[in-house]
């Protein structure tokens, strides 16, 4: 169930290749060994109405949401985070060279008395 959302300023759109970015993700959260591949959605979104900072044009953001459900330990929680916020800090390290980049993420758990899901992924890659 977890849900990884990419939203950018759509002045990244020439300096980022969004699928890479997407493919790196979701390699990094299935190697933390936490959850199920046929789970894991990672997208981005294009932001194109957008205010940074002092409003310089050339001023950019990456904001990555993450939404997960119960069940993970706080370390096992951490440990993720960090290691997707490493490993797109490094991608993106080009735009940490200039002063008009900034990346957030944070990690939410869902409440499983309000979330509903249907997958018909899950019993093609379990071999059922």
């Amino acid at each position: 169930m977890p849900h990884f959302s990419i939203e950018y300023s759509a002045n990244l759109d020439a300096k980022v290749d969004m699928g890479e970015l997407c493919a790196l993700v979701l390699r990094t959260v299935l190697d933390t060994g936490l959850f199920e591949t046929g789970a894991v959605r990672v997208r981005a979104f294009r932001t194109d109405a957008y205010a940074v900072a002092d409003r310089l044009p050339e001023n950019a953001f990456l904001d990555m949401s993450f939404r997960i459900g119960i069940g993970r330990s706080a370390e096992e929680k951490k440990r993720t985070g960090e290691a997707v916020f490493a490993a797109v800090s490094g991608h993106l390290a080009a735009l940490f060279a200039t002063p008009h980049f900034a990346l957030s993420l944070e990690i939410r758990e869902i409440d499983p008395v309000l979330s509903w899901k249907k997958n018909a992924i899950h019993p093609r890659l379990r071999g059922k």
